[in-house]
C-alpha cells in the first residue's frame, strides 16, 4: 500500500541551501573537506557564561516543562532587552518563548490565516517563509526589491498589493539573503498601510553601518516581531526564540503553543537568560570579527568576477550576481560543491528575482573563508567553461 502524502504539503519546497549543505556533508563523509558558506552557521561558541548556565541548569534538574509561555524571568529579560535595543518597553505578557524563531513565526501565520488568505513578502527573501505560508493554507504574494536602490521596499507597491485577504506583511530587517537594513521612514509608512506588520528581527545586533534599529515596534498597533539568539548569541543548536504579540492575540498564541510544542526546554531557557545578561561583549566582538570577514568576502567575490551589486549593511550574508554564468542557480552551486568543495546558497531559494545569484555566508570562520576563496579561484576558469 502506498502512503497518500496530503497535497498541501507537497507544494512545500526544499530549502535548497540546505540541500547543498547536505550533500556537502555527505561528501565530507567520505574524507572531502568541504568548506560550508552556504547556510547562516555563526562561526563562533556562545558566550562561555550560556555553555556555564546550560551546564549548571542541567545538573540542577531543569529537565522538566516550563509555563508554555515561557519562564516569567526570561520573559521580562527580554522586555527589558527590547527597550534596552529598540527604546519600546513591552510587558511580559506579551511575548511568548519558542523552539527557535521559526516555531514563532509558524504559530502567529497559523493563527492569521484561513485558507485562501494572503501574506505579502518582499523579495529576495528567506526561503522558509512563503513555505510558511502555504503549508497553513495560505497564498504569499512577493513585492520584489532591487539592488538598485539597496533593497528598499516599494511601500506603493506593497499597498497596491493589498486585498481583502490580506493577512499581514512579513519584512525582515537586516534581511536574509540580502543583509539589507530598510530605512526608518519605510517601516513607518508599512506601519500605516493598514494590515499587520511581521518583523523577522533575527538579525537585529548584526550591523555594520548606519541605523541601528527599524523596528516597526511602537509605530503599530498591530504588529508581531520575531526575534531568538540563535545569531545574536552564536546559539543556533539551542533553539530558542520568541514573539511580542498584541495582547489580543496570545490567548491564541499560547492554546497553538500548548497544542504543538508544549515548551521551549528549561534548561535553553536557562541559557537564554544567560546570553541576555552577559552576551553583550562577545556579541560585540562578533560583529568586529563579521565586519572584517565581510569585507574580505564582498572584495574576494568581486575578483572571481561576480557582481556584488549591493554591500551588505547587516546580517552575515553576500548575495552575488553570477547570472552571466547561467540562470540555473542550483546546478551552479552543485557544480562549485563538487569542483571547489564549497557549498553556497543557490539564489533560487530566495525567490525568482534573485535566480541566478549565489548567496555567501561570512559567518565562517575567517580561515573557511580565505580557503574557499583560494578554491575557487584555483577552479573558477573551468567552472566558467562549463556553465558557457
Amino acid at each position: 500500500m502506498t502512503v497518500s502524502c496530503s497535497t498541501h504539503s507537497g507544494a512545500v519546497t526544499p530549502f535548497l541551501a540546505m540541500e547543498v549543505m547536505e550533500r556537502g556533508m555527505a561528501m565530507a563523509r567520505t574524507g572531502i573537506e568541504v568548506l560550508q558558506l552556504g547556510v547562516g552557521e555563526p562561526g563562533f561558541p556562545p558566550p562561555p557564561e550560556v555553555v556555564e548556565a546550560v551546564t549548571a541548569a542541567v545538573s540542577a534538574g531543569q529537565t522538566h516543562y516550563t509555563d508554555s509561555r515561557g519562564l516569567y524571568d526570561l520573559r521580562e529579560a527580554i522586555a527589558v532587552d527590547c527597550e534596552l535595543r529598540r527604546g519600546i518597553r513591552v510587558s511580559p505578557d506579551q511575548i511568548v518563548i519558542t523552539s527557535g524563531s521559526s516555531p514563532a513565526l509558524f504559530l502567529v501565520v497559523s493563527s492569521l490565516i484561513n485558507h485562501g488568505d494572503e501574506i505579502i513578502i518582499p523579495t529576495p527573501h528567506y526561503p522558509c517563509y512563503p513555505n510558511m505560508v502555504t503549508v497553513c493554507g495560505g497564498h504569499p504574494v512577493f513585492v520584489p526589491t532591487s539592488p538598485d536602490d539597496g533593497y528598499r521596499i516599494d511601500v506603493d507597491r506593497v499597498r497596491r498589493e493589498v486585498t481583502g485577504r490580506t493577512k499581514g506583511i512579513l519584512v525582515a530587517s537586516p534581511a536574509n539573503p540580502t543583509g539589507a537594513v530598510q530605512p526608518p521612514e519605510v517601516m513607518h509608512e508599512l506601519a500605516k498601510v493598514g494590515v499587520p506588520v511581521l518583523s523577522d528581527e533575527v538579525y537585529d545586533g548584526l550591523l555594520y553601518e548606519g541605523v541601528a534599529n527599524t523596528s516597526p515596534l511602537g509605530l503599530t498597533e498591530e504588529c508581531f516581531v520575531f526575534d531568538g539568539f540563535s545569531k545574536r548569541y552564536a546559539m543556533t543548536g539551542f533553539r530558542l526564540g520568541y514573539v511580542i504579540a498584541p495582547m489580543t492575540t496570545i490567548r491564541r498564541l499560547v492554546s497553538l503553543q500548548q497544542n504543538l510544542f508544549i515548551s521551549a526546554a528549561h534548561f535553553v531557557q536557562t541559557a537564554g537568560l544567560a546570553a541576555l545578561a552577559h552576551g553583550k561583549a562577545h556579541l560585540g566582538m562578533m560583529v568586529a570579527e563579521y565586519d572584517q570577514r565581510r569585507r574580505r568576502l564582498v572584495e574576494g567575490v568581486r575578483s572571481l568576477g561576480l557582481s556584488v551589486p549591493v554591500t551588505p549593511t547587516g546580517a552575515f550574508y553576500v548575495l552575488a550576481d553570477a547570472r552571466h554564468l547561467g540562470r540555473d542557480s542550483l546546478a551552479l552551486a552543485f557544480e562549485i560543491l563538487d569542483r571547489a568543495h564549497v557549498a553556497l546558497g543557490p539564489g533560487r531559494d530566495f525567490g525568482e528575482v534573485a535566480e541566478g545569484f549565489l548567496r555567501f555566508s561570512f559567518a565562517a570562520s575567517a580561515d573557511a573563508i580565505d580557503q574557499a576563496l583560494e578554491r575557487l579561484h584555483k577552479v573558477w576558469p573551468s567552472i566558467v567553461e562549463v556553465q558557457r
